[in-house]
């Protein structure tokens, strides 16, 4: 593994550094230590999407409940943020937890890696929707139809994280 020889920040602000190395721009984050996705289906076999606007992207984005890992000062493992993630954004708790991949999401861009849970088990026991600073929307969508409902999101305007796509994979 490279180290950093010539890394320079550029600017750094509440959740993002800019950095640049031997003419390499690219972003970190601030204040966390990994970022969480978790891949989940009920008991009735219905995916479990969340859905929220996103500013940099202008529109709203069908993607798996995620979250930063040890943020606000948090110190957790992959797995405790997972859960907190799950049951925050979706109202639901899971039985089994298994880490299934983990990966840099856009390694040009950062180091950031990503660790996919698949939760098992699932069990709704509370509202979801996400924290005061979230407006989560929850998707329950079956199986058998997921790939027609994305269409028909992606129709109406809304964008689909790749990431649903790779998720899919491990509860098909």
């Amino acid at each position: 593994m490279e180290t950093a020889k010539n890394k320079v920040t550029l600017y750094e602000g509440k959740y993002l550094r800019l950095c640049l190395e031997d003419r390499w721009e690219w972003v970190e984050r601030v204040n966390c230590t990994g970022v969480v996705v978790i891949v989940g289906k009920t008991p009735e076999n219905r995916a479990i999407l969340v859905e929220q606007y996103r500013i940099p992207a202008k529109t709203s984005v069908i993607e798996f409940p995620a979250g930063l890992v040890g943020d606000n000062g948090r110190c957790e493992a992959l797995q405790t943020a997972a859960e907190r993630e799950l049951l925050e954004e979706t109202g639901y708790s899971a039985a089994e937890w298994a880490l299934v991949a983990e990966g840099p999401p856009s390694a040009g861009m950062s180091p950031e890696t990503i660790s996919i849970f698949l939760a098992k088990g699932l069990k709704k026991i509370g509202p979801g929707g996400g924290d005061h600073t979230e407006s989560i929307i929850v998707h329950e969508v079956e199986m058998g139809e997921i790939d027609a409902w994305l269409k028909r999101q992606t129709d109406a305007g809304k964008q689909i994280d790749p990431k649903i796509y790779a998720g899919l994979y491990f509860l098909r």
